[in-house]
Order: C-alpha cells, then sequence, then structure tokens
C-alpha cells in the first residue's frame, strides 16, 4: 500500500509546478496540432487521351490497336471458356499483377490483382523497374495459376486462385527456377512442366543465354528432382549471336510442341520467334519464316510507328482460330515513347504447320477486323481517346490506381467526397514509399488536372508525371512564408530542382493543377477559379519521360502526391 505522507507530498510537488511546468494555451493548442497527420485533399482527378491516331471512329466490325494503351508490358492470356483473362508486368507498382478480363479479345477491364499484400512479397528500397517481371497466366481444372519472377527479392514463384480476380495464394517459392520470365505449361498426359530464360551452360557472348525446361510436381508443389532440360541455346541461329532469348511459352497443337519466345531485347531489335518438337525430350528447331513478328527491318521515318514489337502469347478461340497479344510501343520522333511498351493483338494464321503472326516488312496495322466474338465494350475503355475521371465518391480506391513498392495504404483514405494523402517525408526520388498514387499515362497526347485545397504549411500537393527515381516532373501547392505558392521541380537524370514558381492569391481556397502532354513537349498549367488556366511552365522536355532517355522498362504514370516539406 502506498504511504499517504509520500502521496500528500507528491500532490503539494504537482500543485506548486503548475505554473511552472503547464504550457501556455497557444503551445499545447500547437502540440495537439503537431501530433495530427498533416494531409493533403483532393476533390477529384480527371485524364483526357487526345492522339491523332485515334481520332477517326474505329469502323463496324474492326478494333483499334493497341487494346491496352499505356504501360501495359508482357502480356500472358489465357481462356476459360466464353471468358478471357490477361495479366501483366507491374515491376514495383502496388497492388502488383493487374488481372483483366474480357470476352471478346479487345475490350478490356481491369477487374482484380494477383498480388496485394505483404505477405506475399516485399519489394521495398527497389528502383521501379525492378520487382516483377514477365508472368505467365494459365487456367487448368479449375483454378488458375500465375508464374512469375520477383527480380532482386526471391527469384521465380506460382500463385493459384480459383476467381481471377483474388484473392490468390502466397506464393510457392521455386529456388531452383533460376533466370527470369517462367511459363507454365500443362500437358495432356497430366505432367506439368515449367520452362524459363537463365544462363546458358558456357556463355559465349554478351546477351548469350538460354531457354531451360523443368517438371512440376503440382500435388508436392515442387520441382522434380533431376527433371532441368536445355530447350534452345542462343537463339534461332547461334551462329549470329542471338541476343536475349527469353519469355519461354509452350503450347501443344496437332501433335507438336510449339515454343514461342522473344528474341533482340526489349528495344527496336525485339521480335518472337517460334521453335517446334515432336516430344519435349528431343531438339525444338526454328522455323524458317522466323521472326514471326518484329518491326526492326522498318523505315524509322514511317508515320505513326509502333516498335519494339515482340513477347507474344497466343490464345485459342472457340471456332479454332488463333490469336497472339504481344507488346509493342507506339513512337514519336521515330523511336521516343512515354507511353511505355503496351498491349497489341494481331491474328495468328497457320502455314505448314507453323503459327504466323505478322509477315516481314509488314507494319503493325492500327485496325483491323475483330475476332469473330459478340463485342463486349466497358465503361471504362482502356483504349482509343477517351476521358477518365474519379471524384474520389467511394470509399475505396479505383483499381486504376497504384503505388510505389509496398502494399501499405494506411497513409491516404476516402471519405465519399475527397481524397485524403497523408503527407510523408519521402520524396519521388527516394527508394522507400512515397505518398504518391498514379495511374497510367495512355496517349501521347494527353491532359491530367486536378483540384486541391491548399495543404498546410510544411506540406505540399499536387499532380506528378513520373518515369522512374531520378526521371519526373512534381507540379506542386505550399506555404511558406510569404504565402501559398505554385512550383514545379524537374528530376533529369539527378536529384530534382525547382525549375519554376509563382506566388498564389492569397483568397484561394482551391487551386486547380493541370499537365498537358504533347509527344515531346509537356506545359504546366493551375488555375484558381474554375478551369481559368494560366501557364506556370510551357514547352518543358517531355523526352525524359521516355523510355530512350530515362531507361527502365516502365512508361509514365500520372497522379497525385503529397510530402512534408523543410520548415522554414
Amino acid at each position: 500500500m502506498q504511504n499517504p505522507f509520500y502521496s500528500m507530498l507528491l500532490l503539494l510537488g504537482l500543485i506548486c509546478g503548475l505554473s511552472a511546468c503547464q504550457p501556455a494555451p497557444e503551445t499545447a493548442q500547437q502540440t495537439t496540432a503537431a501530433a495530427q497527420p498533416l494531409s493533403a485533399q483532393f476533390d477529384w482527378f480527371a485524364y483526357q487521351g487526345l492522339d491523332p491516331v485515334f481520332a477517326a471512329p474505329v469502323p463496324q466490325g474492326q478494333y483499334q490497336n493497341p487494346v491496352l494503351a499505356g504501360f501495359f508490358p508482357d502480356p500472358s492470356i489465357t481462356r476459360n471458356g466464353d471468358d478471357y483473362y490477361m495479366t501483366v508486368s507491374s515491376f514495383t507498382y502496388t497492388p502488383g499483377l493487374p488481372i483483366l478480363h474480357s470476352r471478346d479479345l479487345v475490350n478490356w477491364q481491369i477487374v482484380g490483382y494477383a498480388l496485394t499484400r505483404e505477405s506475399q512479397l516485399q519489394m521495398h528500397d527497389l528502383q521501379v523497374s525492378r520487382g516483377i517481371f514477365a508472368p505467365t497466366l494459365r487456367y487448368h481444372a479449375g483454378t488458375y495459376y500465375l508464374i512469375t519472377t520477383v527480380v532482386d527479392r526471391g527469384g521465380n514463384f506460382i500463385l493459384t486462385a480459383t476467381d481471377p480476380a483474388g484473392p490468390w495464394s502466397d506464393p510457392i517459392w521455386l529456388p531452383e527456377v533460376e533466370g527470369i520470365d517462367p511459363d507454365i505449361f500443362f500437358d495432356d498426359d497430366g505432367k506439368v512442366y515449367i520452362a524459363h530464360n537463365g544462363d546458358p551452360v558456357e556463355s559465349l557472348y554478351q546477351g548469350h543465354k538460354a531457354i531451360w525446361l523443368w517438371q512440376y510436381d503440382p500435388a508436392q508443389q515442387k520441382i522434380v528432382p533431376g527433371s532441368q532440360q536445355l530447350l534452345v541455346n542462343g537463339g534461332v541461329d547461334l551462329s549470329t549471336k542471338p541476343i536475349w532469348i527469353e519469355a519461354p511459352h509452350l503450347y501443344k497443337h496437332n501433335g507438336w510442341y510449339y515454343l514461342l519466345c522473344a528474341e533482340g531485347g526489349t528495344a527496336d531489335q525485339h521480335s518472337a520467334v517460334i521453335f517446334r518438337s515432336r516430344s519435349l525430350s528431343e531438339p525444338f528447331l526454328p522455323s524458317r519464316n522466323n521472326p514471326i513478328l518484329t518491326q526492326r527491318d522498318l523505315a524509322p521515318e514511317r508515320p505513326d510507328p509502333i516498335t519494339t514489337a515482340g513477347h507474344a502469347d497466343f490464345v485459342q478461340l472457340p471456332d479454332n482460330s488463333w490469336w497472339a497479344v504481344f507488346l509493342a510501343s507506339r513512337a514519336y520522333q521515330q523511336r521516343y515513347f512515354n507511353t511505355g511498351r503496351e498491349t497489341f493483338l494481331l491474328p495468328v494464321s497457320w502455314q505448314d504447320g507453323w503459327p504466323h503472326i505478322l509477315p516481314t516488312g509488314e507494319v503493325i496495322p492500327y485496325r483491323l477486323p475483330a475476332p469473330a466474338l459478340t463485342a463486349n465494350p466497358q465503361p471504362e475503355p482502356l483504349s482509343g481517346n477517351f476521358s477518365w475521371r474519379d471524384e474520389f465518391d467511394s470509399t475505396t480506391l479505383s483499381l486504376h490506381w497504384n503505388s510505389l513498392r509496398s502494399f501499405d495504404q494506411s497513409w491516404l483514405s476516402l471519405d465519399g467526397q475527397k481524397l485524403n494523402l497523408q503527407a510523408k517525408a519521402v520524396s519521388l526520388d527516394s527508394l522507400a514509399q512515397p505518398a504518391f498514387i498514379a495511374r497510367r499515362q495512355q496517349h501521347t497526347h494527353f491532359d491530367a488536372s486536378t483540384s486541391l485545397t491548399p495543404p498546410p504549411a510544411t506540406v505540399s500537393a499536387g499532380l506528378v508525371a513520373f518515369q522512374n527515381e531520378q526521371h519526373h516532373y512534381y507540379l506542386g501547392v505550399r506555404n511558406n512564408e510569404s504565402g501559398a505558392e505554385v512550383f514545379l521541380e524537374q528530376a533529369s537524370g539527378s536529384a530534382p530542382q525547382q525549375i519554376a514558381s509563382l506566388a498564389l492569391p492569397s483568397a484561394a481556397d482551391k487551386v486547380q493543377l493541370k499537365i498537358s502532354g504533347s509527344a515531346g513537349n509537356i506545359s504546366f498549367y493551375y488555375a484558381v477559379a474554375d478551369n481559368n488556366w494560366q501557364p506556370l511552365a510551357s514547352d518543358q522536355d517531355a523526352m525524359l519521360l521516355s523510355t530512350q532517355v530515362a531507361g527502365g522498362f516502365v512508361g509514365t504514370m500520372l497522379g497525385l502526391h503529397s510530402r512534408l516539406e523543410p520548415r522554414q
């Protein structure tokens, strides 16, 4: 029991010390305010595509390429009855591995993600073009299988689901399977195989790679020991020193095993090549008509060029026709693209027992006859010119939004009217997770805009065009000692630098921001009255957002950011 005398002394000490120890009312309020999260509030976000190549109406019975415009690379497709599902590489964007659904191969919608939680994998501190590479999606006997690679965080793994929209399982790790771009193939004798890119037995030159095969036991969820075998060494013709044979997909058709691969790297020498064999234990021989898809032999100055074509996957329709999805890029000034590698669709023809996608020397068409399936347009199109707007009138974030590296979204909230982004002391050039959500730039010519409340002191907030940590723009609003201002930061191969700023009227309770892109140019605007746009910085360099300047494998993402600023 506590001593009563001690309690009295303690009480007297507290009473006597009140005037010396109790903070002044203003200081207490400041302490309370400091304990509250500092957030930015956004009213809406709007995006509009304005590409001339999409301007004319699509004729009846035809479809528009690409079917997935913008950063949707390395597509893999599977069919379950009348439903088609596709996934693409997501690198370090989260949630990861978007799952897209279609019933006509032309109109697609994002229905979920395979990677949604930290228990599946972690990508902290990875640069944006690391992480998830080249998945394969397959449906077999009531289960969906997804096999992929997480670069720099554990290698190859399998996910499974009974509903492609999710949830998906935790990873089944495959430590024996090295390299990237794994494929899973279900043979008609019940055996299951995994093919992948990896190093050859002996490397003969820079870019020399091989395609390997393993048997997989789905019951034990393990590779069958001792089952590894070499399928392709180097590529179509080893004597020519082909580079980067990768992205294998196995199929069986009319008694033949076919192996579809990418070759030539992911830039303008990219291609798709085909091999076949009567048995998985016998050598795979290349087609004499390889490559079956490329644009590398075409004149760079051709109008509206489509480049980097390759990395394909096949799907067979109920009418026994075959189609290919593959990556390619729409370029400006012959070779630059900010939209990343996109997903295109072309029919596959069979000649002399070999599949063909596009004859050598032919350009990939933007429009051609659609598959013999009932057209099924989606409310939020992913190709053509369209407008998209998020009013933030839900309590859950739209599936079009992504963040970086971590699956944690505790720093954002939706109250049915606004989006709140809690500011972090993490800038966009960091390898931590910034308070940043983004959607794809899907057009070479576009407008992206938002409305926000000027953030509190020590916080900035605004619009971002982000390619990677060293190549991006941040159009923001903040308060300093002289009042509110709008500013523009540019990262061009180094740390971000402020390149423009302007004071805002003191009475502005809302600020609108807009980014307008036009091929290699990009302009930045603000407004304090609705849509009364004023230029802050016009005709800036958009090429720094291109893959050719920034490097890596992603496309530009457009979105919203909130950041803690140093106290002035």
